[in-house]
This record gives C-alpha cells, sequence and structure tokens, in this order.
C-alpha cells in the first residue's frame, strides 16, 4: 500500500520527522506505527473500523465481508493487533457469527512483548442479553468474552452466558449507555479499544462524543440497493473529525483514518 496523503494528526508515540514521506510503500510496520494509539488520554480511546463501497454501502448482500479487499483484511488484522479489547453489538455477533479474536504466534509475541495480553479480548454490548451460549463467540475463543448488559436483561440467558463461562456485567436501567460502556471498558483496564460496529453501536459513539477514532475503508465498488450506512442514530450528530491519514491500494483500495480533534 502506498501512502497517499497524512494530516496534522500524530498519535503521542510518533513525531512528525519519523513518518513515512508521502508516496512511501508501507509495510506491516509502518501500519501499526501509523495506526498506534495515543499513550497519554487518560481513558479508553475507542477507535472504530468499517468497510462501505463508494455509495456508502455498508454491505454487499447483507454481510461486510462482501467488499473486502486484500487491504482491507491486512488492516483488518492489524487493527486487532493494536488493540486491548473489540467492542461489538450483539446484533453484529450474531450477523457476523463472531468467534473470538485469533492471532498468529508471531502477533501474539509482539503483544507480549509490548506488554499486553496474548489475545484481545470481545466485548458485546446487549441491554437484552440476547447471545447464544452455544454460539461460535464462546466456543470457539481463546478468550472467553465479556457481555455488557443491562438491569432488563433476560435472567434466564445471562444465566446462561454466565454458566458458558463468559463474565457478564449488568449496569442499572434497561439500556447500556455510552457512560456504561466506558466506564466498564476503563475498569477492565481496556485502553486502547477497537469497535468493528454494528451500526447503531457506532452511531450511539458518535452521538455521544465517543468515537475518537474512525478507520474507514472505501472499497472500490459501486452497490446500489437498499444496504444502510455504517452508523444509525435516531438524531443527527455533527461531529467534526480532522484527517490523519489516507492509504491507497493497487486495486483502488482507500484506506481513510480519521481522528476527533
Amino acid at each position: 500500500m502506498q501512502l497517499l496523503d497524512i494530516g496534522t494528526y500524530f498519535t503521542s508515540e510518533q513525531a512528525a520527522a519519523a513518518l513515512p514521506a508521502v508516496g512511501t510503500e508501507v509495510d506491516d510496520d509502518g501500519l501499526r506505527s501509523l495506526y498506534a494509539y495515543p499513550t497519554d488520554v487518560g481513558r479508553p480511546w475507542i477507535r472504530t473500523n468499517f468497510v462501505s463501497s463508494i455509495d456508502g454501502s455498508v454491505t454487499s448482500d447483507g454481510a461486510s465481508a462482501g467488499l473486502g479487499t486484500p487491504a482491507d483484511t491486512r488492516l483488518f488484522g492489524i487493527l486487532r493487533e493494536l488493540c486491548d479489547a473489540v467492542l461489538v453489538g450483539a446484533g453484529t455477533v450474531r450477523g457476523e457469527n463472531y468467534g473470538g479474536v485469533a492471532l498468529s504466534p508471531d502477533v501474539i509475541s509482539r503483544r507480549q512483548a509490548n506488554g499486553q495480553e496474548s489475545v484481545p479480548t470481545i466485548v458485546v454490548v446487549t441491554a437484552s442479553g440476547s447471545i447464544d451460549a452455544r454460539s461460535r463467540l464462546l466456543t470457539d475463543t481463546a478468550v472467553m468474552p465479556v457481555v455488557l448488559t443491562s438491569a432488563a436483561a433476560d435472567r434466564s440467558a445471562v444465566g446462561e452466558l454466565r454458566t458458558a463461562g463468559a463474565t457478564v456485567l449488568e449496569v442499572s436501567g434497561e439500556s447500556v449507555s455510552t457512560t456504561d460502556i466506558v466506564e466498564s471498558l476503563s475498569q477492565l483496564g481496556f485502553g486502547r479499544v477497537l469497535c468493528e460496529g454494528g451500526p447503531g453501536l457506532f452511531g450511539q459513539l458518535v452521538s455521544d462524543g465517543a468515537a475518537d477514532d474512525v478507520c474507514l475503508t472505501i472499497s472500490p465498488k459501486v452497490i446500489s440497493g437498499p444496504a444502510g450506512r455504517i452508523a444509525h442514530a435516531a438524531h443527527a450528530a455533527d461531529t467534526s473529525m480532522q484527517r490523519a491519514l489516507v492509504l491507497g491500494d493497487t486495486d483502488g483500495t482507500l484506506l481513510t483514518r480519521w481522528v476527533r480533534p
């Protein structure tokens, strides 16, 4: 991939002089540097990662996988390597048949050398607790997930999740607020967070000013059809973002990163 453009934002680990020049081919080490998390925020930094078509479709034939490209897949792996936890909504877990994060021995060694746990933890947000305890999320994983739910959750479902080995955290009230999410992530010690959707959870984070870092892959496709956008919310939340970088692959894929000032 080639670095096409870079903005004025740098994470605290990166000095401007150390960044590659525009037009440089970027290898995996370069991606790790360009997408490094800041270290001086003092709270969980929530990064989101989405792929969309040129015309803004978030899925192709009902799944985001239909929009994937080699560059997007490569970045997806790097982003998971860098994070402490993968934050995701229950609808995405069910729709994408989520399992746990699987990493190669080399990636695990790099994480351990950086003082991180071997594998990121999946943190699922579900007010109802409606996660199948027999799903891949709990049966195909090296680290059992955390389920963040509400006091209104189905008691039977919560019990089954706990029996299956999940850590279930219940917040007061009938919903899981953004404050609940951030406080829970902080209590769990997850400072570097990667949100992989879905659109409802992302829309909530945007509305509440908690979407710090948006990584958007633009797939070189036009989809049309009824598919939705990457963020949904009841009301618009006009949030200015600062361009961090744009990378391009030879197949037309664009990888963009935007941060909240």
